[in-house]
């Protein structure tokens, strides 16, 4: 939905008519394998999420290298998880769910999309940064997860805002905190996770362009400024927002670096939580 919404932009100031080919499966991978072996010339974009910088370390076999055989073009935006509880969890921050994870023998669950994702590694920093022992309960798909949560099978899922915030409201579940650095301007009452006595804990899930890897740089740049003119878009931004998403423009170099550290950092979170995809 984010590209769509960059693509129509695109296409009312370029002479080109921009094209969204949807190529799902294997966590983004088939898709970023098309575009790491089409012609580097700036008309084969990739538009990928934080699978983008998971999938290194998640798969043990990758038909492309992430950091090698792409040129990151931009930083479009992330979508921060809201720590959201069942009701009948006895806590109403993210201090009391610590003590109450503690408390319990065994610890407590929590659900997630699915395996490898960026909301279930999400929960396994928490657990490390926390000290908290945490079982991950994986579906096959947000939704899923959803329904087992408001069900009371599953007491804790770090979920996108957009999914679960009319839950929250409707008074269904409890959001604890928020995963962002800071908070959000579409949910301001409900803390960061990291003011909420865990310094510097952030996780959400970010999108980024990117073009084969011998992609002149010129025509990096001319993409760069393109895209980050898009997202200081007023109506853009207001888009992004219903989306759950908060657009934030970077240099070329800037995503580069950003890009780099997530590898490591992710990989770090597969290695603790021994996460695979095969």
């Amino acid at each position: 939905m984010m590209a769509r919404v960059i693509a129509q932009q695109f296409s009312q100031s370029w002479p080109q008519r921009v094209v969204v080919e949807n190529k799902p499966g294997a966590s983004g991978s088939i898709g970023s394998d098309l575009v790491a072996k089409s012609a580097a010339d700036g008309y084969t974009l990739l538009m990928q999420g934080t699978q983008h910088a998971i999938n290194l370390s998640l798969y043990k076999q990758l038909p492309y290298d992430t950091l090698r055989d792409f040129t990151p073009v931009a930083y479009i935006g992330a979508t921060p998880f809201l720590l959201v509880v069942h009701p009948s969890v006895p806590a109403n921050s993210v201090a009391e769910l610590i003590a109450y994870i503690k408390a319990r023998p065994g610890g407590a669950n929590y659900g997630s999309s699915g395996v490898g994702g960026a909301a279930h590694l999400a929960g396994e920093i928490f657990k490390t940064v926390a000290g908290v022992q945490l079982t991950h309960i994986p579906y096959k798909g947000a939704a899923p997860a959803m329904a087992d949560l408001l069900g009371g099978q599953v007491p804790i899922v770090f979920d996108p805002i957009p999914t679960s915030l009319a839950h929250v409201r409707a008074g269904k579940l409890k959001a604890l905190g928020i995963t962002s650095a800071q908070r959000s301007a579409l949910v301001p009452e409900v803390p960061t996770v990291a003011e909420s006595g865990l310094p510097g804990f952030a996780v959400s899930a970010w999108f980024g362009l990117y073009a084969p890897a011998a992609t002149p740089r010129d025509i990096v740049d001319k993409l760069n400024a393109d895209v980050n003119r898009v997202l200081l878009n007023p109506e853009v931004k207001e888009r992004f927002a219903t989306l759950g998403a908060e657009s934030s423009p970077m240099a070329v170099d800037q995503f580069a670096a950003f890009l780099r550290a997530e590898v490591v950092r992710f990989a770090k979170a597969i290695s603790d939580s021994g996460a695979t995809a095969e």
